[in-house]
């Protein structure tokens, strides 16, 4: 699924109307259509539905909402912010309907001493701004927001939550946001749903399918995609049955130093648990016994050092390097990453103390090659990249810095992005909060190292991770609980992931 700017989607929105044709109009009842059908299925009758309406099309949408739900039989208010003689003509239409077809309480609401008595069992549906909002909501708008978001009905968003931008919000005022419960968006998902600091005002988000045009949609270039299972499935390769070890390539983990040994352990069998035919992980002396102890199925060699990576040797007899997890970042394993990135050609992952490594030396970044994939979270990547005032300008920069260091970046956390160094940004949809513990970067980086050494090339190995690797969080969640989830049991479900990853959509 590709993302859009907000001008963008108007624009889908105008060649869908020319090309189908639908009158706007229609559109505008075929997506309120959407959000009635879905409305129903999740709420009854025994609760009153305030809409709160604007003067814009978002607000149109309101009220061809109301109509229906009262069509289906629900008590409907609607609360229209009267600040502006300007209205959309599809809101007039649509206003015009109410007044002929409904018995709908209509409130014409100027001031806020006039907003309405709401029950903490009554539902708010908000209408006011749409994704055309230009400037921050102000005024009696940004007054009514205020009230709704101290109410404890629930919330539900039209589209996007009234007084948020579509991408940048910066300098934004939360207060003056609507912090909704619910979220339904039409088509797609907006940019700015991908940003952490978004999270509290989008609530659930639900995403209703309304019929844009597909021509529109395939012709109107984005570099934003939000992935699928369709498109991550398409990736995945078939196993042939005269295949062996072989066929699926021999990985170097570099990993592990005095007491972060489990980092090890986690890479490797996170590794083999994807389908690389052989690993050898480098672990300090002092990890060797473990390490072998641990993942049997793998293979070590022992670094000369008994507490810490100080030389990592050759690596040409290998398909894909990965290195950084549990590492440190003594002196000398510093030469041993920058004798490792300035020889090694072979497609590589960058991660943990790796990437720590490089922030102290950052002229090693040219010697960066494309076939490199860097995998930070966002204080990694701010000590990369440097600090970002929101998740929009650390968008930017991912973007910036995987061009200008022609590598991938996969910066983690909810929504995954991996920046490609044409530009390409893809968000990931798998995945949940029980992942956040201490390991879980590590089994990703296995993941991703047995992918390069599979032959995937970076991107898809990148992609087909990042994904996979939440698939399994998923999974495992479902059996344990947000609390308790561990890295290993991540490892433990990626069976169960790439199985759902091949069934039919």
């Amino acid at each position: 699924m590709k993302l859009f700017r907000s001008d963008q989607i108007k624009q889908i929105d105008e060649l869908t109307i020319k090309e189908e044709p639908v009158s706007s109009i229609d559109l505008m009842e075929r997506a309120s259509s959407e959000v009635v059908k879905w409305f129903i299925r999740k709420f009854d009758r025994s609760c009153r539905i305030f809409v709160f309406a604007g003067p814009g099309n978002n607000g149109g949408d309101g009220l061809a909402i109301a109509r229906l739900l009262e069509f289906n039989r629900f008590e409907v208010f609607i609360i229209y912010l009267d600040f502006t003689d300007k209205t959309s003509q599809d809101f007039r239409k649509n206003l015009e309907r109410i007044k002929t077809e409904t018995k709908i309480n209509l409130l014409y609401l100027t001031s806020k001493g006039q907003f309405p008595l709401i029950s903490d069992r009554d539902i708010i549906i908000d209408a006011i701004f749409g994704t055309g909002l230009s400037r921050y909501a102000d005024g009696l708008a940004a007054e009514i927001i205020g009230l709704i978001n101290q109410e404890r009905a629930v919330k539900i968003s039209i589209d996007i939550p009234s007084g948020m931008f579509g991408e940048d919000n910066s300098g934004n005022d939360y207060e003056k946001i609507v912090a909704a419960d619910y979220t339904l968006s039409f088509q797609f998902p907006k940019i700015s749903f991908m940003f952490a600091e978004n999270s509290r005002q989008i609530g659930e988000l639900v995403v209703l399918p309304i019929g844009l045009s597909t021509n529109a949609i395939r012709n109107i270039i984005s570099p934003y995609v939000f992935l699928e299972k369709t498109e991550v499935s398409s990736i995945l390769k078939k196993r042939n049955k005269f295949d062996h070890k072989g066929t699926f390539g021999h990985g170097l983990l570099v990993s592990g130093s005095i007491g972060k040994m489990g980092a090890a352990v986690l890479g490797t069998t996170a590794a083999l648990r994807s389908g690389i035919g052989l690993i050898t992980t480098h672990v300090p002396l002092c990890g060797l016994a473990l390490l072998q102890s641990a993942v049997p199925e793998g293979m070590g060699t022992a670094d000369k050092h008994e507490t810490f990576i100080t030389k990592i040797g050759s690596t040409v007899s290998f398909n894909a390097v990965g290195v950084g997890p549990g590492i440190g970042t003594n002196p000398e394993t510093h030469e041993a990453l920058f004798d490792l990135i300035k020889e090694c050609k072979k497609p590589m992952v960058i991660d943990a103390d790796g990437l720590n490594i490089l922030s102290s030396n950052k002229s090693w970044l040219s010697l960066i090659h494309r076939d490199t994939i860097l995998t930070p979270h966002p204080k990694e990547f701010e000590r990369l990249a440097g600090k970002s005032e929101n998740g929009y300008i650390r968008l930017m920069n991912q973007i910036e810095f995987a061009q200008n260091y022609g590598c991938i970046v996969i910066l983690k956390g909810a929504n995954t992005s991996i920046a490609t160094p044409e530009g390409r940004v893809f968000f990931n949809t798998t995945g949940n909060p029980g992942m956040a513990k201490g390991g879980s970067g590590d089994t990703l980086t296995g993941i991703i190292l047995s992918l390069l050494a599979q032959g995937y090339l970076p991107e898809q190995a990148a992609i087909l991770g990042v994904y996979i690797h939440g698939l399994a969080g998923d999974i495992a969640v479902k059996e344990l609980s947000y609390e308790s989830v561990l890295a290993s049991d991540i490892i433990n479900c990626l069976a169960m992931a790439f199985t759902k990853l091949k069934e039919p959509v």
